[in-house]
């Protein structure tokens, strides 16, 4: 029989590095750090290391690390801490790694192409279209046969509710989450309002507008850090998921080529 693998997947992304421990095709746990403020080879060497003891990762049975970044400034650092750990070479991934997508950019990030490629294997009937709710909200349509469609990048919800709160003299820190009504009397509720219904309704009308143009019902789906504050608000998005990108990079590790044969 064949060995049954254990990976690690590392998405290196602007506000956060997710990682996902991956046994049997499945991610069985997964942590967050902040990527800023940016850290030594040496630093990240400590806190990988710590992490992994608190979640009980044996390095010595890990087979493989799968790594995508799009954050330059410390893949390296990020690479070399990794491999310290593990004694091996993690696989760097990216939009030229070969997979059943075809990503028809030069420019598309790996994080917009990992979604694309979980999308693609995960819910392989029909059009997809995949949010992102991250540093930017991006939006990345793909066909059934695996061909991108297009992209949309817009702020992202925790960038602009940051810049708010950072420019305006008076307006307080808030949790983003549903608020008791949609006209508010008081500051934060007028603010959860603004940021949820606000974005809520940027989403569906981008929904209706891609639909509309491609003459199809896209399956929607949502991922980041805040997907799950929108899910339970719309019947436009079929599925949330928040591993959905870390997902995708752990098919961009030859398991897509196996599929394809």
């Amino acid at each position: 029989m064949p060995k049954i693998m254990k990976t690690i997947v590392i998405n290196i992304g602007n506000t956060n590095i997710r990682f996902g421990f991956f046994h049997k095709d499945e991610c069985q746990v997964s942590w967050v750090i902040n990527t800023k403020p940016y850290r030594t080879r040496d630093e990240m060497f400590v806190q990988f290391l710590m992490l992994y003891k608190s979640y009980e990762i044996d390095t010595e049975n890990i087979d493989k690390i799968i790594i995508g970044s799009v954050v330059p400034q410390i893949t390296q650092d990020v690479l070399s801490a990794i491999s310290k750990i593990h004694h091996r070479t993690p696989i760097l991934v990216d939009r030229n790694t070969p997979s059943g997508v075809l990503p028809k950019s030069k420019q598309m990030g790996t994080d917009i192409y990992a979604n694309l490629v979980a999308a693609h294997y995960l819910y392989p009937k029909g059009t997809k279209l995949i949010f992102d709710f991250g540093t930017a909200l991006t939006a990345s349509c793909i066909s059934e046969s695996g061909e991108t469609i297009g992209v949309i990048i817009a702020p992202g919800i925790i960038t602009a509710l940051n810049s708010l709160i950072h420019d305006t003299a008076q307006l307080p820190e808030i949790e983003l989450k549903k608020p008791k009504s949609i006209l508010g009397l008081d500051t934060v509720t007028c603010m959860q309002s603004g940021m949820v219904y606000g974005y809520l309704g940027m989403v569906e009308g981008f929904i209706e507008r891609i639909n509309r143009e491609l003459e199809t019902e896209c399956f929607v789906i949502a991922t980041g850090g805040v997907s799950h504050v929108y899910k339970p608000l719309t019947d436009k998005i079929h599925v949330a998921d928040r591993l959905h990108t870390l997902k995708g990079l752990y098919f961009l590790d030859g398991k897509e080529i196996i599929k394809e044969a």
